[in-house]
């Protein structure tokens, strides 16, 4: 048990350190396993769960959806979304920020990557809320907070690591992951629309769209609508696998950027590689993981800290809001990613043994992590926008992220208070 609080301690002080999580993960837990099991044993186990990991059906799942996203974000496909969402909602209060939100809602649920679709939409959005006045703050902070929702809207690259992780079946994760999605794209979208209510000179009026603008503005967003109904609507079908949607969408994503001749040869040396580089960087760390999970059974810390919780006499959800206190905190000065890792091998026996539901634990996590995004001082979209968008002082961007950081807060409560609302369409299918 020592072994597991050293480790984990270790593990926590070289990601504060901010050294590569996978180089972190790796070491730590070979000296640990080494040290419990000697160290013949801790390379031989390296070796199997490397080898049992490359040839696991689920983790085929990764790269492929990673292929899809890069596809359609470095194609130039997401500007079509922002366009249709501004036709119908730009000249409403605050209607370019409410269509940021739509089209960073769009843009997740055919990437699956936070950092991917901030990036993506500041380039996209940002410069027509610039052109109608909005405020930095505002702007900003919308386009932080919309691209939280890449990691919960399906297919989320966050869901997928949490499912080969706990062994939760990543299908059901995707299909539990669309209400609490879409709850907190509307909540979002309340927020700015209250903001602009209050503050009208921050979220000027856009300009009114024809109807003729708005249909020919539809002939853009059919890609997100057949992706998404591929995808969510197989899984949730059951006509074919998460790991089997993966290859799907990235392959009608292909045809569709080269029918719409949107990808030259190097745009497509250019994706494949990013992928490929993107895919090991995310195998590396899961091995890293997966070995510290192993590391955390052998050390007993696991069983150890179960007996300190069942001995402190606290009720299930207190031990859950005690749990999210730790992911809150960690939030502000960690990246999402490493939380994830480091800290669901940690707790996810313990919500077990307490009679909740993996899969409702799942959502929860990753709506804890979506906070951390935003949260100061260390909140990675705000990293990744200021670095797309270096006039905007960071101060702006927090200080409008405070609204959107409120209605987050609301919405962990009502999926705590209520786990119907994330496992619903879990228990409709089946």
């Amino acid at each position: 048990m020592i072994t597991g609080f050293i480790a984990l301690a270790a593990v926590l002080v070289l990601a504060f350190l901010r050294l590569p999580l996978a180089f972190s993960l790796l070491s730590v837990s070979v000296i640990g396993i080494g040290i419990e099991l000697g160290y013949e044993s801790a390379l031989t186990m390296i070796s199997m769960t490397i080898s049992e990991a490359v040839f696991s059906y689920e983790l085929a799942v990764v790269p492929l959806f990673i292929l899809m996203g890069n596809i359609l974000s470095k194609t130039g496909i997401s500007s079509d979304l922002f366009r249709a969402a501004n036709a119908y909602l730009g000249h409403v209060k605050g209607g370019l920020a409410l269509s940021t939100m739509v089209t960073c809602a769009g843009f997740s649920a055919v990437c699956g990557s936070s950092l991917a679709t901030a990036a993506t939409m500041s380039k996209v959005a940002y410069p027509s809320m610039k052109k109608y006045g909005y405020s930095d703050s505002l702007a900003s902070a919308s386009i932080a907070a919309g691209g939280t929702l890449g990691i919960l809207i399906p297919p989320s690259i966050i869901l997928m690591i949490y499912g080969i992780m706990t062994q939760t079946n990543i299908g059901h994760l995707f299909v539990a992951g669309v209400i609490p999605g879409l709850l907190g794209l509307a909540l979002y979208m309340l927020a700015i629309y209250l903001i602009a209510l209050v503050r009208p000179a921050h979220a000027p009026r856009g300009e009114k769209s024809t109807s003729h603008e708005k249909l020919s503005s539809l002939k853009g967003v059919w890609p997100f609508c057949l992706l998404f109904l591929l995808i969510i609507g197989g899984i949730y079908a059951k006509i074919f696998t998460a790991t089997e949607a993966a290859g799907m969408g990235a392959g009608f994503a292909l045809i569709i950027a080269l029918l719409q001749r949107r990808m030259s040869k190097s745009d497509f040396k250019h994706i494949f590689l990013d992928s490929a580089f993107t895919s090991v960087m995310l195998y590396c760390v899961l091995f890293g993981a997966m070995l510290f999970a192993k590391l955390i059974a052998f050390s007993g810390l696991g069983e150890g800290l179960l007996e300190s919780v069942e001995s402190a006499g606290l009720s299930s959800y207190a031990l859950i809001f005690a749990i999210l206190a730790v992911f809150l905190v960690l939030g502000c000065v960690m990246d999402s990613l490493a939380i994830i890792l480091i800290c669901v091998p940690l707790f996810a026996p313990i919500v077990v043994a307490n009679g909740f539901d993996l899969i409702w634990f799942g959502i929860i996590v990753v709506v804890v992590t979506e906070i951390a995004l935003i949260t100061p001082p260390i909140g990675m979209n705000v990293f990744v926008l200021k670095a797309t968008l270096p006039e905007v002082a960071f101060k702006d961007i927090f200080k409008g992220l405070l609204p959107f950081i409120g209605v987050d807060l609301v919405r962990l409560l009502l999926l705590v208070a209520f786990p119907a609302i994330t496992l619903f369409l879990v228990e409709w299918m089946g």
